[in-house]
């Protein structure tokens, strides 16, 4: 504080206030149309719902709803480039998109799923159509992988009695497939737009016709969670300024001196890195705290989202594979339920996993070169070697040993936001701000 009045004249240094201005206005906007276009899902599935031709969702549909997907990404993902909007603003834009695509897929996928389960359930009931008598699909929830209730064999051999029994036990299975787990919504009574804008604003991924809800919300729980999104900002703010931000400054003027060597390079390096690792882990935790105790926090308490298990003791993993179980419960909620379980069901488990770690991996990709706004593969690569790395942690000599694997993982864990935020600062030095809180927030997505 002493050192800022000398330099600056006040207390605090905000340098990085022009960061957080910038495009504002036009950020707020375009986030804005963003999230109303999102909202297409809703009419579109009325129509799935309602097509008795090319249009169903087991037709056309998916083929529709998967092409406007890659559509709707790439031109939320290429705005922010085009308006040349301010780090901040990118970054921000970028991980709400990713939010909104995640929310988007879950919402499409699983209403056509009941759309085609409504589908069938008409079928029966017609006796002039040819029904299909295959089991019934029970989508996959959070928590669960997609499974199938017994459904009716075939009948060339059964008498009438059995025949009727089997198509009605089938299609009691359907009407339960279209029943809330709470039995109090029914498909398609979910297809409203107070529906669509409460999913939104829940605190989850993985969307559901109805969610268990608390009985009344607490407005104290919920000033007192905004105000400590405030207070963590500003700590953020703090850090960067103090702490972050001239240590880069500082290297990087030091390695641009002339007579230079690789030697002396190595050293202000390793040096930097070192200086970097309790205040990035700070800033990491910080973050942490942002996200998932105060921001979901708040949004569960006004929505009344019952199901607040945000994340687990992360801070106990043994392995890479363990934390990312349960440090995002949210993100590996969908994960699970839309890549795992939809490519298990088709393909063996080595490679459904496999399929999963890729698409992880790219979307960990498309954040870092939405940061840096220089798609380089290091994500890519940094993601996918987690595998190999659990694969160690796992083998026989080192298996079992939790307390030894805990502590390899906390040393990965600080040395490694370092090392990023400094490869990341030489990738782009112009960023700044969150310059490095954000690249936090990119391991933390």
């Amino acid at each position: 504080m002493l050192r800022n009045l000398k330099d600056y004249g006040q207390p605090l240094s905000f340098r990085q206030w022009e960061k957080f201005t910038s495009n504002t206005y036009e950020m707020a906007m375009s986030d804005l149309v963003m999230t109303a276009s999102a909202t297409l899902n809703l009419p579109l599935h009325r129509m799935y719902k309602n097509s008795r031709g090319l249009l169903q969702w087991q037709r056309a549909g998916i083929w529709i709803q998967s092409l406007l997907e890659v559509l709707w990404m790439s031109f939320w993902v290429s705005w922010p480039f085009i308006r040349n909007y301010s780090w901040t603003a990118q970054v921000f834009l970028t991980l709400h998109m990713m939010v909104l695509s995640m929310k988007s897929h879950s919402y499409a996928f699983y209403n056509g799923h009941l759309a085609t389960t409504l589908t069938r359930l008409h079928d029966l009931d017609n006796a002039s159509s040819a029904s299909n008598k295959a089991p019934v699909v029970k989508y996959p929830t959070a928590r669960k992988v997609q499974s199938h209730v017994q459904g009716t064999p075939k009948h060339d051999k059964e008498t009438d009695k059995e025949h009727a029994d089997s198509v009605a036990r089938l299609r009691e299975d359907l009407a339960f497939e279209l029943v809330s787990p709470l039995g109090h919504v029914t498909y398609p009574q979910n297809l409203t737009l107070a529906n669509y804008l409460d999913y939104l604003c829940c605190p989850t991924l993985c969307y559901e016709i109805e969610y268990p809800r608390t009985e009344t919300r607490s407005y104290f729980e919920i000033f007192i969670k905004t105000l400590a999104v405030f207070g963590c900002v500003f700590l953020l703010v703090i850090i960067s300024d103090e702490f972050i931000i001239p240590t880069l400054d500082e290297s990087a003027a030091r390695l641009q001196a002339p007579d230079m060597c690789w030697q002396d390079g190595a050293l202000i390096f390793a040096e930097t890195v070192s200086r970097l690792l309790f205040p990035f882990m700070i800033t990491f935790l910080l973050v942490f705290l942002v996200i998932f105790e105060y921001l979901c926090g708040a949004f569960a308490e006004i929505t009344r989202f019952a199901d607040r298990q945000f994340y687990s003791d992360w801070w106990n993993s043994s392995d890479w594979l363990e934390f990312s179980r349960e440090w995002n419960m949210p993100v590996h909620h969908f994960i699970r339920r839309h890549v795992y379980s939809a490519s298990r069901g088709r393909m063996s488990r080595p490679i459904a996993t496999v399929i999963t770690f890729v698409i992880s991996a790219l979307a960990h990709e498309l954040i870092m070169g939405c940061i840096t706004r220089k798609f380089r593969g290091y994500g890519f690569v940094a993601m996918m070697l987690q595998g190999p790395i659990v694969l160690v942690q796992r083998n026989r000599w080192v298996r079992g040993k939790h307390l030894l694997n805990n502590v390899l993982f906390w040393f990965s864990m600080i040395l490694g936001l370092s090392l990023v935020s400094r490869q990341l600062y030489m990738l782009c030095p112009d960023m700044r701000l969150t310059d490095l809180q954000m690249c936090a927030l990119y391991v933390l997505v």
